[in-house]
Protein backbone atom coordinates (compact mmCIF):
# COMPACT_ATOMS: atom_id res chain seq x y z
CA UNK A 1 0.00 0.00 0.00
CA UNK A 2 2.50 2.61 0.87
CA UNK A 3 4.78 1.50 -1.96
CA UNK A 4 1.77 2.52 -4.21
CA UNK A 5 1.05 5.76 -2.92
CA UNK A 6 5.08 6.26 -3.18
CA UNK A 7 4.64 5.16 -7.22
CA UNK A 8 1.76 7.91 -7.65
CA UNK A 9 3.04 10.64 -5.73
CA UNK A 10 6.33 9.93 -8.03
CA UNK A 11 4.17 10.01 -11.60
CA UNK A 12 1.84 13.22 -10.48
CA UNK A 13 4.92 14.83 -9.58
CA UNK A 14 7.08 13.84 -13.00
CA UNK A 15 3.50 14.88 -14.74
CA UNK A 16 3.61 18.23 -12.70
CA UNK A 17 6.77 18.70 -13.45
CA UNK A 18 6.79 17.53 -17.67
CA UNK A 19 3.50 20.73 -17.34
CA UNK A 20 5.32 23.01 -15.77
CA UNK A 21 8.39 22.78 -18.40
CA UNK A 22 5.93 22.51 -21.65
CA UNK A 23 4.83 26.60 -19.45
CA UNK A 24 8.55 28.02 -19.39
CA UNK A 25 9.58 26.29 -22.35
CA UNK A 26 7.81 28.66 -24.62
CA UNK A 27 9.27 31.86 -22.42
CA UNK A 28 12.72 30.45 -22.20
CA UNK A 29 12.58 30.05 -26.33
CA UNK A 30 11.64 33.87 -26.76
CA UNK A 31 14.09 35.14 -23.98
CA UNK A 32 17.33 33.25 -25.38
CA UNK A 33 16.38 34.09 -29.10
CA UNK A 34 15.81 37.88 -28.06
CA UNK A 35 19.84 37.45 -27.81
CA UNK A 36 20.35 36.06 -31.15
CA UNK A 37 20.68 36.93 -34.42
CA UNK A 38 17.72 36.61 -36.76
CA UNK A 39 18.80 34.64 -39.30
CA UNK A 40 19.66 31.89 -36.55
CA UNK A 41 16.47 32.10 -34.62
CA UNK A 42 14.07 28.92 -36.45
CA UNK A 43 18.04 27.19 -37.52
CA UNK A 44 19.44 26.48 -33.93
CA UNK A 45 18.51 24.70 -31.00
CA UNK A 46 17.18 26.40 -28.02
CA UNK A 47 21.24 27.34 -26.39
CA UNK A 48 22.64 27.03 -29.82
CA UNK A 49 23.73 29.74 -31.97
CA UNK A 50 25.71 32.88 -31.33
CA UNK A 51 24.31 35.64 -28.78
CA UNK A 52 24.59 39.27 -29.16
CA UNK A 53 22.52 42.16 -28.06
CA UNK A 54 21.70 44.10 -31.70
CA UNK A 55 18.01 43.34 -31.57
CA UNK A 56 17.68 45.23 -28.17
CA UNK A 57 19.86 48.40 -29.61
CA UNK A 58 18.17 48.14 -33.23
CA UNK A 59 14.81 48.36 -30.97
CA UNK A 60 15.53 51.19 -28.95
CA UNK A 61 17.18 53.13 -32.39
CA UNK A 62 14.46 52.06 -34.55
CA UNK A 63 12.17 53.03 -32.13
CA UNK A 64 13.12 56.40 -32.13
CA UNK A 65 13.49 56.66 -35.82
CA UNK A 66 10.15 56.03 -36.24
CA UNK A 67 9.18 58.64 -33.74
CA UNK A 68 7.71 55.59 -31.40
CA UNK A 69 10.02 56.28 -28.37
CA UNK A 70 10.20 52.94 -26.72
CA UNK A 71 11.36 54.01 -23.51
CA UNK A 72 8.62 56.33 -22.91
CA UNK A 73 5.73 54.17 -23.97
CA UNK A 74 7.58 51.65 -21.19
CA UNK A 75 7.21 54.76 -18.36
CA UNK A 76 3.77 55.17 -19.45
CA UNK A 77 2.79 51.82 -19.08
CA UNK A 78 4.80 51.64 -15.06
CA UNK A 79 2.75 55.04 -14.66
CA UNK A 80 -0.70 53.93 -15.83
CA UNK A 81 -0.41 50.40 -14.30
CA UNK A 82 1.07 51.47 -10.66
CA UNK A 83 -1.85 54.54 -10.63
CA UNK A 84 -4.86 52.13 -11.79
CA UNK A 85 -3.31 49.37 -9.08
CA UNK A 86 -2.75 52.13 -6.09
CA UNK A 87 -6.46 53.15 -6.58
CA UNK A 88 -7.75 49.96 -7.54
CA UNK A 89 -6.86 48.49 -3.95
CA UNK A 90 -7.85 51.92 -1.89
CA UNK A 91 -11.26 51.55 -3.65
CA UNK A 92 -11.79 47.88 -3.41
CA UNK A 93 -11.23 48.07 0.41
CA UNK A 94 -13.25 51.02 1.02
CA UNK A 95 -16.20 49.72 -0.59
CA UNK A 96 -15.55 45.77 0.98
CA UNK A 97 -15.01 47.49 4.24
CA UNK A 98 -18.53 48.82 3.88
CA UNK A 99 -20.06 46.18 2.47
CA UNK A 100 -18.85 43.60 5.00
CA UNK A 101 -18.16 45.23 8.22
CA UNK A 102 -21.21 48.42 8.04
CA UNK A 103 -25.00 47.76 7.97
CA UNK A 104 -26.95 49.87 5.55
CA UNK A 105 -29.99 50.35 3.39
CA UNK A 106 -29.19 48.65 -0.15
CA UNK A 107 -26.36 46.50 1.06
CA UNK A 108 -27.29 43.73 -0.40
CA UNK A 109 -28.92 45.27 -3.45
CA UNK A 110 -25.22 46.42 -4.25
CA UNK A 111 -23.29 43.03 -3.79
CA UNK A 112 -25.94 41.23 -5.99
CA UNK A 113 -25.22 44.16 -8.71
CA UNK A 114 -21.44 43.71 -8.02
CA UNK A 115 -21.58 40.01 -9.05
CA UNK A 116 -24.03 40.71 -11.91
CA UNK A 117 -21.74 43.34 -13.72
CA UNK A 118 -18.96 40.40 -13.05
CA UNK A 119 -20.60 38.02 -15.69
CA UNK A 120 -20.72 39.77 -18.38
CA UNK A 121 -17.25 40.53 -20.30
CA UNK A 122 -15.36 43.51 -20.36
CA UNK A 123 -15.51 44.05 -24.55
CA UNK A 124 -19.09 44.06 -24.38
CA UNK A 125 -18.72 48.03 -22.29
CA UNK A 126 -16.05 48.95 -24.97
CA UNK A 127 -18.35 51.09 -27.52
CA UNK A 128 -20.51 52.93 -24.78
CA UNK A 129 -17.11 53.58 -22.53
CA UNK A 130 -15.51 55.39 -25.97
CA UNK A 131 -18.67 57.21 -26.36
CA UNK A 132 -18.70 58.25 -22.89
CA UNK A 133 -14.50 59.20 -23.08
CA UNK A 134 -14.97 60.42 -25.87
CA UNK A 135 -17.65 63.11 -24.95
CA UNK A 136 -15.49 64.16 -21.96
CA UNK A 137 -12.91 65.05 -24.36
CA UNK A 138 -10.15 63.00 -23.29
CA UNK A 139 -9.42 60.74 -26.07
CA UNK A 140 -5.69 60.85 -26.66
CA UNK A 141 -5.05 61.59 -23.04
CA UNK A 142 -3.81 59.53 -19.97
CA UNK A 143 -7.07 59.59 -18.22
CA UNK A 144 -8.85 57.98 -21.12
CA UNK A 145 -6.33 54.45 -19.92
CA UNK A 146 -7.02 55.45 -16.17
CA UNK A 147 -10.34 56.59 -15.33
CA UNK A 148 -12.80 53.80 -16.45
CA UNK A 149 -10.19 51.20 -14.60
CA UNK A 150 -10.30 52.90 -11.48
CA UNK A 151 -12.59 50.40 -9.61
CA UNK A 152 -12.95 46.81 -9.81
CA UNK A 153 -15.91 44.24 -9.26
CA UNK A 154 -13.96 41.52 -9.00
CA UNK A 155 -11.21 43.47 -6.31
CA UNK A 156 -13.87 44.46 -4.73
CA UNK A 157 -15.31 40.91 -4.03
CA UNK A 158 -12.10 39.12 -3.17
CA UNK A 159 -11.82 41.96 -1.07
CA UNK A 160 -15.58 40.92 0.76
CA UNK A 161 -14.61 37.55 0.58
CA UNK A 162 -11.46 38.07 2.81
CA UNK A 163 -13.26 40.82 4.98
CA UNK A 164 -15.61 38.61 6.33
CA UNK A 165 -13.45 36.44 8.20
CA UNK A 166 -11.90 39.54 10.15
CA UNK A 167 -13.20 38.95 13.55
CA UNK A 168 -15.68 41.99 14.36
CA UNK A 169 -13.58 42.01 17.92
CA UNK A 170 -10.52 43.96 16.31
CA UNK A 171 -12.89 46.63 14.55
CA UNK A 172 -14.97 47.07 17.87
CA UNK A 173 -11.12 47.66 20.18
CA UNK A 174 -9.81 50.13 17.56
CA UNK A 175 -13.05 51.76 17.88
CA UNK A 176 -12.69 51.93 21.75
CA UNK A 177 -9.60 53.45 21.26
CA UNK A 178 -10.81 56.20 19.42
CA UNK A 179 -9.97 54.76 15.61
CA UNK A 180 -11.92 55.75 12.41
CA UNK A 181 -13.07 54.17 9.34
CA UNK A 182 -10.35 54.99 7.53
CA UNK A 183 -7.77 54.26 9.96
CA UNK A 184 -9.73 51.02 10.54
CA UNK A 185 -9.68 49.92 7.03
CA UNK A 186 -5.74 51.20 6.06
CA UNK A 187 -4.17 49.97 9.20
CA UNK A 188 -6.43 47.52 10.39
CA UNK A 189 -8.05 45.44 7.18
CA UNK A 190 -5.26 45.60 4.63
CA UNK A 191 -2.37 44.13 7.16
CA UNK A 192 -4.73 41.20 7.96
CA UNK A 193 -5.57 40.65 4.54
CA UNK A 194 -2.52 41.16 3.29
CA UNK A 195 -2.50 37.84 0.97
CA UNK A 196 -5.57 38.65 -0.85
CA UNK A 197 -4.59 42.11 -1.45
CA UNK A 198 -1.15 41.03 -2.94
CA UNK A 199 -3.28 38.92 -5.00
CA UNK A 200 -5.62 41.61 -6.80
CA UNK A 201 -2.58 43.86 -6.67
CA UNK A 202 -0.80 41.32 -8.73
CA UNK A 203 -4.09 40.87 -11.18
CA UNK A 204 -4.76 44.24 -11.15
CA UNK A 205 -1.32 45.37 -12.58
CA UNK A 206 -1.06 42.57 -14.74
CA UNK A 207 -4.28 43.42 -16.29
CA UNK A 208 -3.51 47.23 -17.36
CA UNK A 209 -0.19 46.13 -18.36
CA UNK A 210 -0.98 43.56 -20.57
CA UNK A 211 -4.76 45.90 -21.56
CA UNK A 212 -4.16 46.21 -25.58
CA UNK A 213 -7.44 46.69 -27.30
CA UNK A 214 -9.09 49.84 -24.88
CA UNK A 215 -5.89 51.78 -25.63
CA UNK A 216 -5.54 51.05 -29.29
CA UNK A 217 -8.79 52.91 -29.83
CA UNK A 218 -8.38 55.62 -27.51
CA UNK A 219 -5.12 56.81 -27.82
CA UNK A 220 -3.29 57.75 -31.39
CA UNK A 221 -0.60 60.10 -29.73
CA UNK A 222 2.66 57.54 -29.66
CA UNK A 223 4.36 60.06 -26.81
CA UNK A 224 1.04 58.56 -24.64
CA UNK A 225 0.90 54.99 -26.05
CA UNK A 226 1.35 52.18 -23.42
CA UNK A 227 4.11 49.96 -24.33
CA UNK A 228 1.52 47.23 -25.02
CA UNK A 229 0.45 49.50 -28.10
CA UNK A 230 3.69 50.55 -29.23
CA UNK A 231 5.38 47.25 -29.73
CA UNK A 232 2.03 46.01 -32.20
CA UNK A 233 2.70 49.25 -34.50
CA UNK A 234 6.39 48.49 -34.57
CA UNK A 235 5.70 44.86 -34.87
CA UNK A 236 3.57 45.88 -37.78
CA UNK A 237 6.31 47.91 -39.56
CA UNK A 238 9.12 45.66 -38.36
CA UNK A 239 7.67 42.33 -38.58
CA UNK A 240 10.45 40.49 -40.19
CA UNK A 241 13.12 41.65 -37.97
CA UNK A 242 12.04 39.09 -35.62
CA UNK A 243 14.57 39.17 -32.81
CA UNK A 244 14.07 43.21 -31.92
CA UNK A 245 10.26 42.36 -31.48
CA UNK A 246 11.30 39.04 -29.64
CA UNK A 247 13.33 41.46 -27.46
CA UNK A 248 10.77 44.21 -27.25
CA UNK A 249 8.34 40.82 -25.86
CA UNK A 250 11.13 39.95 -23.17
CA UNK A 251 11.31 43.45 -21.89
CA UNK A 252 7.20 43.51 -21.98
CA UNK A 253 7.01 40.66 -19.67
CA UNK A 254 10.02 41.81 -16.89
CA UNK A 255 7.86 44.16 -14.80
CA UNK A 256 5.41 40.92 -14.08
CA UNK A 257 7.82 38.67 -13.43
CA UNK A 258 9.56 41.10 -10.56
CA UNK A 259 6.15 41.53 -9.11
CA UNK A 260 5.24 37.88 -8.82
CA UNK A 261 9.06 37.46 -7.56
CA UNK A 262 8.75 39.97 -4.95
CA UNK A 263 4.91 39.15 -4.18
CA UNK A 264 5.22 35.42 -4.67
CA UNK A 265 5.17 34.53 -0.73
CA UNK A 266 1.50 36.64 -0.44
CA UNK A 267 0.63 35.49 -3.86
CA UNK A 268 0.30 31.52 -3.12
CA UNK A 269 -0.80 32.14 1.06
CA UNK A 270 -3.53 34.25 -0.97
CA UNK A 271 -4.69 31.62 -3.53
CA UNK A 272 -4.40 28.88 -0.71
CA UNK A 273 -6.99 30.95 0.69
CA UNK A 274 -9.20 31.23 -2.18
CA UNK A 275 -8.91 27.99 -2.72
CA UNK A 276 -10.51 27.16 0.23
Amino acid sequence: MIKNKKISSVLIHTLMFGLALSWLYPYAWMFVSSFKKTDEIFNTSLFGGSYTLWNYNFLLESAEKMQRPFLRALGNSVFIAIIVTFTVLITSAIVAYALTKMEFKGREKIKSFILFQMVFPSFMFIIPMYVLIRQLGLINTYSALIIPSLMSGWGIFMMSQSFKGTPNDYIEAAKIDGAGDLWIIFKLMIPLNKSIVAIVAIFTFTGVWDNFMWPLIVMQDFNKMPLSVLLATFSKAYGVYVGPVLAGSVIQTIPMLLLFVIFRKHFLEGMSLSLK
